[in-house]
């Protein structure tokens, strides 16, 4: 498959395939590329939230289908991937980031003599952090959202601190990861479809995705057939939706 597609043309070319073609198969280890570029995504405060679960088993994905409702994009699917979140990481991911500054700055360097960027890092993923991912039964949650929402009566104050909130960013972060996945195999010429639509729980205990997980999205993979693609492409009119703000 050609990797020549520009960043414009292989957005072009995505689209939601219903069909794959079963004689087409695609490489495993593009796929395993596309998803090594979805782990470079953005995300919140650099938590890396996820895990991404690479289905190549035929048996597998005709276990999975039923669990997808049976749709086509799951049934002629070549592989899949679920995209899953994991906010009960948070605390593994934190030390994660601080032993990297570790690396960075020295681990043992005496805090007087810390540039003031090493201070900073070091009291967002060792303070900041555990207050907005810290909670037990939503009560922490519902506590702190009283706390800052007085706060932010006097000045400006990041506000998404409940356990809700917490989980939205994490499905944010891990959005982020599925769509640099959809555009990394469509510049290779691959086709996806993000499926939302799922037993969530039959799919974990299937795959074995530990309990505090949560899946995002499953995105088959494959190459279209013809009529694996639902029409023409609509979107809402771009004025619609486009609102530039223009003091001049």
């Amino acid at each position: 498959m050609s990797t020549e597609k520009t960043v414009s043309e292989a957005i072009q070319h995505r689209r939601s395939v219903r069909v794959y073609d079963a004689e087409k198969p695609i490489d495993t280890a593009i796929v395993k590329k596309c998803i090594e570029q979805a782990s470079l995504a953005p995300n919140s405060s650099n938590m890396q939230l996820w895990e991404f679960y690479h289905v190549t088993s035929k048996e597998t994905i005709a276990k999975i289908a039923p669990f997808c409702f049976n749709q086509n994009a799951a049934r002629t699917a070549q592989q899949l991937v679920v995209f899953v979140t994991r906010k009960d990481l948070w605390r593994k991911r934190a030390k994660s980031n601080l032993q990297f500054i570790d690396k960075n700055f020295g681990a043992n360097t005496p805090k007087a003599a810390q540039s003031s960027r090493e201070k900073v890092a070091r009291n967002y993923y060792g303070k900041i952090i555990p207050f907005a991912y810290g909670d037990f039964l939503g009560i922490l949650g519902f506590l702190k959202y009283i706390m800052i929402s007085v706060i932010g009566l006097f000045k400006p104050i990041y506000r998404q601190v409940r356990e809700s909130d917490m989980r939205i960013v994490a499905h944010k972060t891990c959005g982020l990861a599925a769509q640099t996945f959809m555009l990394s195999m469509a510049a290779e010429g691959y086709d996806t479809c993000p499926m939302e639509g799922s037993d969530t729980l039959r799919v974990k205990r299937l795959l074995g995705i530990p309990f505090g997980a949560e899946i995002n999205m499953i995105v088959s993979c494959g190459i279209r057939k013809p009529e694996g693609v639902y029409g023409e492409r609509f979107r809402i009119p771009f004025e619609e939706v486009y609102h530039k703000i223009d003091n001049s």
